[in-house]
């Protein structure tokens, strides 16, 4: 299936929303509705927002347009609210009370749109005592017991997920579904409503399968002890001769009987089901992967159901036969990204454009969404 369509035929062709600029997981979650086809108009500010990115290599602006606007300018809150007016969806990663001082809050937004869906991205959410404080990605999944719980030494510190679990899964992918669970209330009552995503509350949520396991006596409240945080000796990681790793996962019966068979595992069996020998099949394990090469390893397993895969870096990833028959990293400006995902059998999302240089589109979008308000925009540099 092609993903390099130049067309506007993802699932959200017809759906308009306005990105107010931020960083991390906004604009991540306006691409990927921008990657399902919406007509994303992100709303830059004049000097960018100073994180230091070429806005050329910023993959999460892909699928975009950019307009310029001063939101501190006298007629800068008038031209989003005319934005806003035309809008199904909004986005904005403020902290708490900052769209409302500019004077594009919900309450002003709604007045102008009633259909309109507000989506607002925060680590801390909009009240709770840590609401008007900063934070990161690692400060909100410490909180919500998923970084504790991550990482294969008990004893030592748990393992950074980079900002993937925070940001990305429980920030960007929750305000995705919010604000189309909220579109389609909106379609069929003709009512609008704030929707506030959140990054404790995503990340807490994605902890819900650990609770009941930890609520039945299945998972220990500490870390490198448990069957899916290394702390079981079939599915972790492994060093191989040449400093390479291979990522084990063979947790049912039949998937460890293939991977202890094709490792050349001595009683295999006994030590699968003897927690206190446990130690001893991890050192045999280590032992024998140590023995071949990652690439070695991964010819021996590469077509069975020992659940075993080599652990591949960003740039290596690309290239694995798997990822490529399916075509889910693609290349565009000779940058090497992850394509649109999930996938639709009808509407596929498509990598249209590359990222949306702050404000070259101002005048393509002032004619589209017919809002003559943005070409009197001043574009600062």
């Amino acid at each position: 299936m092609s993903t390099t369509h130049t067309a506007r035929n993802g699932p959200l062709t017809g759906v308009r929303v306005v990105e107010l600029a931020g960083i991390g997981p906004g604009p991540f979650a306006a691409m990927l509705l921008a990657d399902l086809g919406a007509d994303v108009v992100r709303v830059d500010r004049p000097g960018g927002a100073g994180i230091g990115i070429d806005p050329a290599r910023d993959l999460t602006n892909r699928n975009k347009r950019s307009v310029l606007v001063d939101l501190k300018a006298e007629d800068g809150p008038a031209t989003v609210l005319d934005l806003v007016e035309r809008a199904d969806i909004l986005v904005e990663g403020y902290r708490p009370g900052v769209a409302e001082r500019l004077g594009v809050g919900p309450e002003a937004c709604l007045a102008r749109n009633p259909r309109l869906v507000y989506g607002r991205m925060t680590g801390w959410g909009q009240d709770g005592p840590l609401a008007p404080t900063a934070g990161h990605d690692i400060g909100y999944i410490a909180i919500t017991g998923a970084l504790g719980m991550i990482g294969p030494d008990p004893d030592g510190p748990p393992t950074i997920p980079a900002n993937l679990v925070g940001d990305y899964a429980g920030g960007s992918l929750y305000l995705v579904i919010g604000v189309l669970a909220a579109l389609q209330h909106a379609r069929t009552h003709g009512e609008g409503q704030v929707v506030d995503a959140a990054i404790v509350d995503g990340t807490a949520h994605l902890t819900t399968m650990i609770h009941a396991m930890l609520a039945t006596g299945g998972w220990q409240d500490r870390r490198g002890v448990n069957l899916l945080d290394g702390g079981c000796p079939f599915y972790g990681v492994y060093e191989t001769s040449d400093g390479g790793h291979m990522a084990v996962g063979a947790l049912e019966e039949r998937f460890y009987e293939e991977f202890a068979r094709l490792l050349g595992l001595a009683d295999a069996g006994s030590l699968r089901h003897d927690l206190a020998r446990w130690p001893e099949l991890r050192k045999a394990v280590a032992d024998r992967f140590r023995s071949r090469t990652r690439e070695e390893w991964t010819a021996v397993f590469g077509a069975s159901d020992a659940c075993v895969a080599p652990v591949l870096s960003l740039r290596e990833a690309p290239g694995h036969p798997h990822l490529a028959a399916r075509a889910t990293f693609i290349e565009r400006d000779g940058i090497a990204q992850p394509a649109p995902a999930p996938r639709f059998s009808a509407t596929p999302g498509t990598l249209r454009t590359g990222p949306a240089l702050p404000g070259a589109d101002t005048a393509e979008v002032a004619r589209d969404w017919a809002v003559p308000a943005l070409n009197t925009q001043e574009p600062e540099a």
